[in-house]
């Protein structure tokens, strides 16, 4: 007699959430990658301050208040930058570099990393600066002690990310793909901005 398989959960939930993700998607492609890049940008932002508070109470100092200011900026530069600037810019390079095109998955990466990152991750500090309500001289300080850092961890994790994504990531699902890598590097810029 056979046996029959019960589920642990309901997997209709995550079905059908996945399917009204991809509705959205279709229907409104830049706003639905754009709150998905500011609820992701949140969130990391969120788990930064949730890593350096636990950090902080192994080292025996004084464990902050979560700063909800902080989500709230990392969700708004989301929301406005990272979701259409990367939508932009991956349909841009499928134009200027088809898979048709020699040696398109090293040019693409070169594109991205040598191009959009830096110019990008410059936005991301020059957006961050202004949305904390600092001058134009903090903003070159921290550029002059942070950035290059910075982007050198950005080639250090995106790379290998980004040539999968860009090379072999459907063009509807690379800023999803690239806010899930992101999840985890906003945290990362977050406790490198302090």
């Amino acid at each position: 007699m056979p046996v029959q398989s019960l589920p642990i959960r309901d997997s209709a939930f995550h079905v059908r959430l996945l399917h009204q993700y991809l509705i959205l998607l279709k229907n409104y492609p830049i706003l639905t990658k754009s709150v998905t890049s500011g609820i992701l940008s949140a969130m990391g932002n969120l788990l930064s301050q949730a890593l350096e508070a636990k950090r902080n109470a192994k080292e025996g100092t004084p464990v902050k208040e979560i700063d909800i200011s902080g989500p709230a900026r990392f969700a708004f530069y989301g929301l406005l930058i990272t979701g259409p600037v990367s939508h932009y810019f991956y349909q841009l390079m499928e134009v200027l570099m088809p898979t048709t095109v020699p040696y398109c998955m090293v040019k693409r990466l070169l594109l991205d990393r040598l191009i959009f990152a830096p110019a990008f991750l410059l936005l991301f500090f020059f957006v961050m600066n202004i949305l904390e309500g600092k001058r134009w001289a903090d903003f070159q300080s921290k550029v002059n002690s942070s950035y290059w850092s910075a982007l050198k961890m950005n080639w250090k994790v995106w790379t290998p990310f980004q040539f999968i994504n860009i090379n072999y990531v459907a063009i509807e699902f690379r800023v999803l793909f690239a806010n899930m890598v992101a999840l985890f590097w906003y945290a990362y810029l977050a406790s490198a901005r302090k």
